[in-house]
């Protein structure tokens, strides 16, 4: 860890031999800054620690120039905090406030406060104001801020999203107001966390001096923070229309071709109209491969291919600060790999092998045409003959199985090495033919599984919010019921079940967990993996085809598996009954990976998918929280019982009740 002395830095010495002076600050005292409650956050501070170790183990920081933090000055903060948020995060760590900070913590969105909050929060916003100032002045040609806690979800009086004070936006107001003797009138703010910085956007709406970029996740607002202020319609007011730009994905699982395509033909073309005298990035790593929060699929490597487009603006002069990021090992190695891009001025050794997906392109064409009349660059529609080079797999959306906030270690891939070997090729060295037709391995990637599975039918016992026909439908034929806050996507054969029936079985419902993606706070359902005939359980049974089975499987686990391999094949059909269950090791992030054998019924298997025996273990010893569900989520399933004509509202109410209430 860095001492509070500065440390020696070799900048001189690698100055004369043509290195780039790279600045790097971190301070250990942002470590103090944690969550009360829960010792497993995402937003913990083992974050930067993993990062500062990863750097100072291969060496990279007796390459670069590296400082201590520096705290902010309530001035600064004031230049886009209101005086009532800076009172709060000043004053939030005091004695005075001491235990009710829990209280106040939990009128924000996503927020919690401790004793370490105020240090931290002064410490992050302040050492990005001085790396900024230093590359601005000349003295670094680049710099990267390992800071926490993160900053670009603040906004003006509201903390919210792990984030306090707004770090960049600080900094950039700071270089723009503040130091004008230092000839700083454009920035260019490239925001690439997954999460849309809806605070940076608010806070220079109508300001033509910041050309704001946000690439994110956006699932048609559905993704968090929400709303439509990540939409692609929303460009600015005033003087700033048009300064203002998003990208919002469709949909989880876009990596290095998805960025990199929206990079070519979206954020360097306006780069040169714009001519920015400094690039201040939000450089987020949530995007990145494994990551329990983000859902998509970016590498080391496409990081640094993104960061060395960036180089050839404002003569390199990019200072970045870090904002969001989960999987320990991937922020670490994303951010080596962009330190190295800012120290030798090319990216890392890495390849890839697959294309965008169709609908990167769509968004990117939407992007183009509503920005067309500010930016002549985007002005021309992109020929055929790029938009065609797509990979054509199945989407995938949210799920029941898709907490935002699980991120117990052992559900973070481990494999990351695996991973990055399987994401894709950088989007400028994609091969178009002689200009009548595409060179594509992805698109005669065979799908013959789907051929051979289709013929193949199964019944899916359902005994959660599924049990409700309208809700089936969702993964399906796509689209979301009343109380679910995203949409699905659907199977790729969106043909209803060929028959419905009910059964009980001798297991046990119950409910856990506290929070998901799709429902919002409360539990889930499970039905215990083991049978006890002292229980009994309403399944709702579909008949659908094998093929189909496997979409629902993926989509309930939220997963970012290509199916272009089932996950559940016909072997393991075959083999399930002797066996019992079967793991889709494929997607064993999920909490519905476990496919359970129930019996037969007119001889076709009878399947359902919960989570494992390990899985109840955590549930009993306290591990992972037994919760009830949200009045929404009971409520279909109520819906359900009560439409297949098994229960009254009144008997399925309380057969709810009962289950979320029993110990198990």
């Amino acid at each position: 860890m860095a001492s509070n002395s500065k440390v020696e830095s070799n900048s001189d010495s690698s100055t004369s031999s043509g290195r780039r002076r790279v600045g790097l600050i971190y301070d250990e005292r942002m470590c103090k800054h944690s969550d009360p409650s829960d010792q497993f956050h995402p937003e913990s501070p083992n974050r930067i620690r993993v990062i500062w170790n990863k750097l100072h183990s291969s060496g990279i920081t007796q390459r670069c120039t590296v400082m201590n933090g520096k705290e902010a000055e309530d001035k600064d903060v004031a230049l886009v905090h209101t005086r009532d948020h800076i009172d709060l995060i000043r004053n939030i760590s005091s004695k005075k406030i001491g235990l009710r900070s829990n209280g106040i913590a939990a009128k924000f969105n996503s927020i919690y406060f401790n004793e370490g909050s105020s240090e931290a929060a002064y410490l992050s916003a302040g050492s990005v104001i001085e790396v900024a100032e230093k590359v601005a002045e000349g003295e670094l040609d680049a710099a990267f801020a390992i800071v926490r806690p993160p900053g670009h979800h603040a906004e003006e009086n509201e903390p919210m999203g792990f984030c306090l004070f707004n770090n960049v936006a600080i900094a950039t107001r700071y270089l723009l107001d503040e130091r004008p003797d230092l000839g700083i009138k454009k920035i260019l703010i490239v925001d690439w966390d997954v999460h849309h910085g809806n605070g940076t956007q608010k806070m220079f709406w109508k300001d033509p001096r910041v050309l704001f970029f946000s690439v994110h996740r956006h699932d048609f607002g559905c993704f968090y923070p929400g709303g439509e202020n990540g939409s692609h319609v929303m460009t600015g007011e005033g003087p700033g229309e048009g300064y203002n730009i998003n990208v919002p994905w469709e949909n989880g699982r876009c990596g290095d071709a998805d960025y990199l395509a929206v990079w070519d033909h979206v954020l360097i073309p306006v780069a040169k109209e714009f001519g920015p005298d400094i690039i201040l990035i939000s450089a987020g790593f949530d995007a990145a491969i494994g990551d329990p929060l983000g859902g998509c699929r970016v590498s080391p490597y496409g990081y640094s291919v993104m960061l060395h487009k960036l180089l050839e603006f404002a003569g390199g002069k990019i200072v970045m600060a870090l904002e969001g990021g989960y999987n320990l090992e991937s922020i670490a190695n994303s951010v080596q790999a962009c330190i190295e891009v800012l120290l030798q001025q090319k990216p890392i050794v890495g390849s890839s092998e697959a294309y965008p997906f169709e609908s990167t392109w769509r968004v990117i064409q939407a992007v183009r045409e509503e920005l067309s009349s500010f930016w002549q660059s985007l002005a021309e529609r992109l020929p055929e003959k790029v938009t065609s080079m797509r990979t054509p797999y199945i989407q995938v959306s949210s799920s029941d199985s898709e907490d935002e906030y699980d991120i117990t270690p052992h559900r973070v891939s481990q494999d990351l090495e695996k991973d990055i070997e399987n994401v894709i090729k950088p989007f400028s060295d994609l091969k178009v033919n002689d200009g009548t037709g595409i060179t594509s391995q992805a698109s005669t990637i065979s799908h013959t599984w789907r051929a051979e599975l289709s013929r193949i039918d199964i019944w899916y016992a359902t005994f959660g919010s599924n049990m409700n026909l309208s809700r089936f439908l969702c993964y399906i034929a796509g689209g979301q019921v009343e109380g679910m806050r995203k949409p699905c996507i659907g199977s790729l054969d969106k043909s209803k079940p060929k028959e419905i029936t009910w059964k009980t079985f001798p297991h046990r419902l119950f409910f856990a967990r506290e929070h998901t993606a799709t429902w919002g706070p409360g539990g889930v359902a499970f039905l215990h993996p083991e049978s006890n005939s002292d229980d009994k359980a309403y399944l709702c049974l579909y008949r659908i085809t094998l093929e189909q089975f496997n979409d629902v499987l993926l989509q309930e686990n939220g997963s970012s598996f290509d199916m272009n391999s089932p996950l559940f094949d016909k072997t393991d059909l075959e083999s399930i009954e002797n066996r019992k269950c079967v793991s889709a090791d494929a997607v064993k992030c999920g909490w519905y990976h476990n496919v359970l054998y129930l019996g037969k019924e007119n001889g076709i298997p009878i399947l359902t998918m919960t989570c494992q025996l390990s899985d109840v273990d955590n549930f009993k010893s306290g591990k992972v929280s037994m919760c009830k569900p949200s009045k929404a989520y009971a409520n279909t399933l109520i819906r359900g019982l009560v439409e297949g004509k098994q229960l009254s509202e009144t008997e399925a109410t309380t057969y709810i009740q009962e289950a979320a209430s029993r110990a198990l």
